[in-house]
């Protein structure tokens, strides 16, 4: 997996950018983008091809949805975007990283690190398949 491209997905500020009624249940909510995101590993997304290992960081009400067989779901025992600024610190060197997320503060934490950043929009073709399922 470390030649393979590392997604890391904001789970929380993914579910916060559509008000779907997300924050009624946000376990059952993450767990539905984690299904989603699960055909990203072997099927890609069109600006990064397969395959790729997907990690979803949760956090809050979701921190104990589990992980997937493709899709890597890790809990942030605090803050969501220090979770995801140590992965991207300790598995990303040598390998491309997109980072998916709109909150500026760690786009910028990252990008100094070396990831990309896509904003949620990016994902909304696999998230919209996943929500019609």
């Amino acid at each position: 997996m470390e030649n393979e491209p590392l997604l890391v997905v904001d789970a929380a500020n993914v579910m916060g950018s559509r008000p779907d009624g997300w924050w009624r249940d946000r376990a059952g909510a993450a767990a539905r983008l984690r299904d989603a995101l699960g055909g990203v590993a072997d099927g890609g997304l069109p600006e990064l091809p397969a395959p790729v290992e997907v990690v979803l960081v949760v956090e809050g009400a979701a921190r104990d949805v589990p992980g997937a067989e493709r899709v890597r779901v890790v809990p942030a025992p605090g803050s969501g975007d220090d979770r995801i600024v140590e992965l991207v610190r300790a598995e990303a060197p040598g390998r491309r990283c997109v980072v998916v997320t709109a909150d500026r503060e760690l786009r910028a934490r990252v990008t100094a690190l070396g990831a990309e950043v896509r904003g949620p929009r990016w994902l909304r073709p696999v998230t919209d398949r996943g929500a019609n399922t």
